[in-house]
């Protein structure tokens, strides 16, 4: 007696091989059998005539480490086909975390991450495991998250790990992957993580190698004169390089000024795999990004952390120091900001900062310091999309040619707060699926699937995911290969995919015709 058979769908394994019928039998928590099980019993069948029958979607990047633990059903992901999620990227996150510095990073973190209770208990990986296991809709993988180990290890300050302190900053790294984390993560561009040069880096991921982990990393782009050959790629391979850990690149694609460039962005890559440098990548298909405008205060303005940046927005020659900084750094692009998340300003969510500007009669900057003082720092933004759709059809067809390289993955850098998300938390995955495969077929329905399933799954250990194969887990999900296709938008982003009837997680049924289910069978992965 099975407890579940999803049948008469075309099965596509996660391999990469071509799609064949047949139905697909799950009893507990496990797939037991592949075939044709028309005969057999069950207590439920799912008809699956005329539909894609996949492993469940592994999204190897996602920021739903405070949202999962206020809203376990995390419908965004769970309806877009999504049964795990990797947490701790960029290296924002919460563990390992003194009581103390949990809710200092916890409020630091708010306008990326949300607020999630402040009594949790953060002091190690196998305490944050704990806080999903059995408790979300959806299986959760950590990375260590690079901040949550140098403000354990050194607090908000400038300083450089060494000696004793460099030492207690690796075993944390060791201990958390021994407690199930899948590698370390950092964003090279955030605070307290900038701080660290690249020799630094070097040396933690030397105790991520021996770990086994896989170094997850958002690319350098402030703080450049502390990295190897300017930060950006060349950085992160020089630590692949040096420290022989596995290097796996965040949200890596075009965008509006270097649309088309493929082959370019791919070239020194392509050289360092090919000396050796164990490389994956991931991206998802959007020509913009998202993030929280605190990161863009110059590195100095966050030594001591909140309090002492709240101090700093309150004092005028500090301000202008700010806003010089602001104006000179070209890798900030105010004009182009839209207000996602806010804690107190909620009208302005969905406004640009040009239109608050403008409607508060002051400079970007001067709008900008001023909310970030008004609000906490608790403010989210995305990118506006760019005005050519010349310029973004171009954009998302290097999404799917990136995608058809055996190499890459899907992560949908989701931000799932706010009234105004950026599209892709609600979108990444049917937007790959339908949308762009059918616009530009340059890889195949079972090759894209592989994509989303067993490459992350192989690159970070999911042990038993990824495929259906018998004696995996029975994540799942049935889709229609035809009609799937993502409705959020930049304009209105809260809107669920169609064409995803069904989600099973851990043999489950989480999403029943277009429905959440409430079930919550989600494990702390591997």
């Amino acid at each position: 007696m099975f407890d579940l058979i999803v049948s008469g769908g075309t099965v596509l394994d996660g391999t990469g091989q071509p799609g064949f019928r047949a139905d697909v039998g799950i009893t507990g928590e496990t797939i037991e059998a592949i075939g044709d099980l028309s005969q057999a019993e069950t207590r439920r069948v799912i008809d699956a005539t005329g539909l894609a029958v996949s492993p469940g979607f592994i999204d190897s990047h996602a920021h739903s480490d405070g949202v999962l633990l206020l809203d376990p059903q995390h419908a965004n992901g769970l309806r877009q086909g999504v049964t795990t999620e990797i947490l701790g990227q960029d290296g924002l996150s919460y563990a390992p975390l003194s009581a103390d510095n949990y809710k200092v990073y916890r409020r630091y973190l708010s306008g990326i991450l949300g607020e999630p209770p402040d009594d949790l208990d953060m002091s190690s990986v196998a305490a944050f495991r704990s806080h999903y296991h059995k408790k979300v809709a959806i299986n959760t993988a950590y990375c260590v998250a690079h901040g949550a180990v140098r403000l354990e290890t050194l607090g908000f300050h400038d300083t450089p790990l060494v000696g004793d302190d460099l030492a207690n900053a690796q075993r944390l790294i060791r201990e958390g992957i021994e407690q199930g984390a899948v590698g370390f993560a950092t964003g090279m561009s955030y605070h307290p993580n900038a701080w660290s040069d690249t020799a630094e880096m070097v040396e933690l991921n030397r105790a991520t190698a021996e770990a086994g982990g896989v170094y997850v990393t958002h690319l350098r782009d402030v703080n450049t004169d502390r990295a190897f050959g300017g930060g950006g790629v060349n950085e992160a391979l020089e630590i692949g390089r040096r420290s022989g850990v596995k290097v796996h690149f965040s949200h890596y694609r075009t965008q509006a000024d270097n649309a088309g460039q493929v082959t370019q962005r791919m070239e020194a890559i392509d050289r360092a795999k090919a000396q050796g440098v164990d490389c994956s990548l991931e991206l998802y298909p959007y020509p913009t990004g998202s993030s929280f405008p605190l990161s863009f205060l110059p590195s100095y303005a966050h030594e001591g952390g909140p309090d002492a940046i709240m101090e700093l927005l309150k004092d005028p020659v500090e301000r202008s120091r700010m806003t010089e900084h602001l104006e000179s750094n070209p890798a900030r692009r105010l004009d182009e900001s839209v207000f996602t998340y806010m804690r107190h300003n909620k009208h302005l969510e969905g406004m640009s900062l040009p239109d608050v500007a403008r409607d508060r009669g002051k400079s970007l900057t001067e709008t900008l310091l001023d909310l970030l003082s008004e609000e906490d720092g608790q403010i989210c933004y995305r990118g506006a999309p760019p005005d050519s759709v010349r310029v973004w059809q171009q954009v998302s067809r290097d999404c799917v040619e990136f995608l058809s390289r055996p190499d890459f993955m899907v992560g949908s850098d989701s931000i799932p707060i706010g009234s105004m998300p950026h599209p892709r938390a609600y979108g990444c995955f049917p937007r790959f699926l339908g949308r762009l495969r059918r616009q530009f077929p340059i890889i195949s329905l079972e090759q894209m699937v592989q994509r989303m399933t067993d490459n992350p799954a192989r690159r970070f250990g999911l042990t038993k995911r990824g495929r259906i194969e018998t004696g995996h887990f029975a994540d799942i999900v049935v889709f229609d290969p035809d009609h799937v296709i993502d409705n959020a938008t930049y304009d209105d982003p809260i809107q669920f995919p169609t064409g995803i009837p069904f989600v099973v997680v851990n043999g489950q049924v989480a999403v029943d015709n277009e429905r959440c289910t409430g079930v919550l069978a989600g494990q702390a992965v591997p």
